[in-house]
């Protein structure tokens, strides 16, 4: 099925992408392929939050381990519980496509009206840069910390090179709803199978687990997120000039969650040479308000003064940012619960996967 539904939307994926130019799945060979291979067996479809990655195939293997290992692996959090945490951090980040694509596949999953993810649902609406997250659910799983992180990573990515649906822009406005009812139909039978753990860790070396990622614990989660964080971090020492780089964490450091004026952000960069001020500028959207990043910021970077960012460095630029920026909101989580640890005996856990969500068709 899922080989199927991504030939049948390869054309309509690849149109979504905005200021790069994917690697057509057809056309994608060694690591690249290597993903799009997993992706389509695993999430069902060829999806363009992730082939927007293509242009920088390491960012493009971190960007997709981060995924699979926490949203779509099987482990102690359930599938459903999961996709409610997608669901609440990308409507706090004002991320329709995100909302769009995970709250159609929640609601093709049992139990998604369950009372019990309420707190859960809340917890994930409170994360965020700087900001006091609402008391953590019990059981709170670092499977359910690693979604959050991921999603507050994707989510930046997706405002800087989606648009604000999956839908084609043809598709009615009454005829929205019907139609992603049958998206959470078409990706309802991936999103029921288990997928097991680990596959994507080969797809880039070992690495050491930073300090502010140790949330991961231990295992084929804290091994994805190592991964992926130094694949990403080379990536940003590669195609973001160390000054903005140091400007960008500065901010993030003092970030109380608040998106900041535009004008904010030209005030900041005006410490920094002209030439490296546009990278600056689309850094720090992407950060603190991707939403704010504009054709015109982009067009700046591709034509900075001495040297200007192709298709790869301005995913490695946006993909650096991102990533730093969703670092930030899990810095001030308490220590969930490692991997495979069970709940307190007198706490009925609502986010451990049951037999049921497990093997059902």
């Amino acid at each position: 099925m899922g080989r199927l539904l991504a030939r049948v939307t390869e054309r309509g994926v690849l149109a979504q992408v905005r200021h790069v130019s994917p690697v057509p799945p057809r056309a994608a060979r060694g690591l690249v392929g290597r993903v799009y291979g997993q992706l389509v067996r695993d999430f069902g479809m060829a999806a363009p939050p992730v082939l927007l990655h293509s242009p920088a195939p390491e960012v493009l293997a971190a960007g997709w381990m981060m995924l699979r290992e926490s949203l779509l692996s099987g482990g102690v959090a359930a599938r459903v519980v999961k996709e409610v945490v997608a669901t609440e951090v990308s409507a706090a980040n004002a991320c329709p496509y995100c909302v769009d694509v995970h709250r159609a596949t929640l609601l093709g999953l049992r139990g998604h009206d369950d009372p019990r993810y309420a707190p859960v649902a809340a917890w994930a609406r409170s994360t965020g840069g700087g900001r006091a997250a609402t008391e953590p659910p019990p059981a709170l799983d670092a499977e359910l910390v690693a979604v959050a992180v991921t999603f507050h990573y994707l989510n930046r990515m997706v405002a800087v090179f989606l648009g604000d649906s999956p839908l084609p822009p043809e598709v009615p406005r009454r005829a929205r709803g019907p139609a992603l009812r049958v998206f959470g139909r078409l990706m309802r039978p991936a999103a029921r199978r288990t997928i097991p753990p680990g596959e994507s860790l080969p797809l880039l070396p070992a690495a050491d687990l930073p300090p502010d990622l140790a949330w991961a614990g231990s295992g084929p989660l804290a091994g994805a997120f190592a991964r992926a964080s130094a694949a990403i971090e080379a990536a940003g020492r590669r195609s973001v000039p160390a000054p903005v780089r140091e400007l960008v964490t500065r901010r993030l450091a003092a970030w109380d969650g608040a998106p900041p004026a535009r004008a904010r952000v030209t005030e900041a960069t005006a410490e920094l040479p002209p030439g490296l001020r546009p990278a600056a500028t689309l850094a720090l959207l992407t950060a603190l308000a991707p939403y704010q990043v504009h054709d015109a910021t982009i067009a700046a970077c591709r034509s900075a003064q001495g040297g200007g960012h192709d298709d790869r460095s301005l995913i490695e630029l946006t993909s650096w940012a991102s990533l730093s920026a969703a670092r930030r909101t899990a810095e001030d989580q308490p220590a969930p619960l490692a991997a495979g640890t069970p709940s307190p005996a007198d706490t009925p856990s609502p986010v451990k996967a049951s037999s049921v969500e497990r093997t059902n068709p």
